[in-house]
């Protein structure tokens, strides 16, 4: 009944549902039970930990968080008040980012055809390209490695993945 206040009267609902006017107005007047005031004061706890998680961690990581400051929470109350507020955890990275249109891209030949056994340092460099994701973005590092030591020969990072990413490292 309190949800339809604004699209019904309150004696009309009272007729149709076959409660009494009395006592859905003392239902309104009643005072909050001990479990809605410990769950309300439980969110509050529980949103400053999402909070200061980055709106990263979901109920799990968010009940070990309160069970650590000592409080007494089973991880289904958590996951119901969490659920109740909208807070939920960041799953995933989202999608990687992809070279954008208009660039011709080239292939190099295969000149090692699979074989890694390297019989002398410096003759066989291989490289490879990561996606780091941070804070602030997306970030490129580019790797040099000796394929005979399997020693970083050189390395470079750049917020925009181009080619002096590569000539760089």
């Amino acid at each position: 009944m309190q949800a339809h206040l604004d699209q019904f009267r309150v004696i009309s609902m009272s007729r149709v549902l076959g409660v009494q006017r009395s006592g859905f107005y003392a239902w309104l007047r009643r005072p909050h039970s001990d479990r809605h005031r410990e769950d309300q004061r439980l969110l509050g706890l529980v949103k400053q930990a999402w909070l200061e998680s980055g709106t990263v961690y979901g109920y799990r990581k968010i009940t070990d968080d309160l069970r650590d400051l000592g409080e007494r929470c089973g991880k289904h109350r958590v996951a119901r008040l969490m659920k109740g507020e909208g807070l939920r955890a960041q799953v995933g990275y989202g999608r990687r980012p992809r070279p954008r249109g208009g660039q011709v891209s080239t292939v190099a030949p295969n000149r090692l055809d699979r074989r890694f056994d390297v019989p002398a340092p410096n003759t066989h460099w291989v490289t490879d390209i990561t996606y780091i994701r941070t804070h602030e973005g997306w970030l490129y590092l580019a790797v040099v490695l000796d394929l005979y030591s399997r020693q970083v020969v050189g390395w470079a990072m750049q917020a925009r993945m181009q080619a002096n990413l590569v000539l760089q490292a």
